[in-house]
């Protein structure tokens, strides 16, 4: 009797308030909520009550200065009781990851090539819509043009985002530093006044073979990561190496996306332009992938337990 009375109450409606973490005001009750109800679904129904609040712009958190639940987060598997006491915050305007990309990504794509055929009031006007006469010029337009076409065409068809969304802030500030930098670069690699590489067409042809080799490889290890995550799911597994030779590099790394994409293809960029706008922003993005892998490795660590001690985060047995 004693164990019935036990699943009855287990089983039983909760009810939830949910309070703003700032001022500790009751924002919104709800009654009678199934104890097997998401936090997704939490915020379904609090959205209702206050519209201006979508589900994409709340963190529901069970402290006011903790993290924010997960979506898929079950309310009778938290340590609540019978009446579940969360706290709100706004997270602000909300966007689509892949509005994000394709936008950060679309800008230095048009606007290199916009110094690269020389388009009026960039130059002086007795270069207008000319043409280079270096042909690294033209392999660089190439190369820049290729790498973003894939960015663009990998966020419409290759990635699978975990989060849907991201503040509406975000895509000022990455454009600012997508839209800078391809400016900056295409500035001086295809002012009138360029001079091709010192050492020639042999560091040229070396420094194409690694940025198209990374490419590949960068590649490869999004489709990779594709395949973790069921069309839909938030999922994540442990990545391991498959029958690509490229992405056998995740028996080193966590994140071999950033290694190919920072250490390999823009530091052939580099080589094969000898510019040092694009040494610089080599450099930034070097510093800021690092602060990524280091995140997602931690990240790993964190959730498996059997993940695999002999990886670093970018650079195998380094950083």
């Amino acid at each position: 009797m004693k164990q019935q009375t036990f699943l009855f109450k287990g089983l039983s409606r909760r009810r939830v308030e949910i309070l703003d973490a700032k001022t500790k005001d009751k924002l919104c009750f709800l009654d009678k909520v199934e104890p097997n109800a998401t936090i997704g679904e939490i915020k379904s129904m609090f959205h209702k009550s206050h519209p201006q609040w979508y589900p994409a712009r709340q963190s529901i958190r069970l402290d006011p200065k903790g993290k924010s639940l997960k979506d898929e987060d079950v309310l009778q598997h938290l340590p609540v009781g019978t009446t579940a006491t969360f706290y709100f915050r706004d997270l602000g305007a909300q966007i689509s990851w892949v509005t994000v990309f394709l936008t950060e990504y679309t800008g230095p794509l048009v606007i290199y090539l916009m110094f690269y055929f020389r388009v009026p009031f960039i130059y002086a006007p007795k270069y207008d819509f000319t043409t280079s006469k270096h042909w690294v010029v033209h392999l660089a337009c190439m190369c820049h043009s290729f790498h973003y076409v894939k960015r663009l065409l990998e966020t419409l068809f290759v990635h699978r985002f975990s989060h849907g969304t991201m503040p509406l802030r975000n895509i000022f500030k990455n454009c600012t530093y997508y839209w800078g930098f391809a400016a900056w670069m295409a500035y001086y690699i295809n002012h009138p006044l360029y001079t091709p590489p010192i050492y020639g067409e042999q560091q040229i042809r070396l420094a194409l073979i690694i940025f198209l080799f990374c490419q590949i490889g960068n590649f490869s290890i999004h489709i990779a990561l594709r395949n973790l995550r069921p069309p839909g799911s938030k999922t994540r597994k442990i990545p391991y190496p498959t029958k690509n030779p490229f992405t056998w590099i995740f028996l080193l790394v966590s994140c071999p996306n950033y290694t190919y994409e920072v250490l390999g293809s823009w530091l052939g960029f580099t080589v094969m332009t000898q510019c040092l706008p694009v040494a610089f922003f080599t450099l930034v993005g070097f510093i800021q992938m690092t602060v990524w892998a280091k995140g997602k490795h931690r990240s790993y660590l964190k959730e498996f337990r059997d993940y695999p001690p002999l990886r670093s985060p970018i650079l195998p047995f380094i950083l």
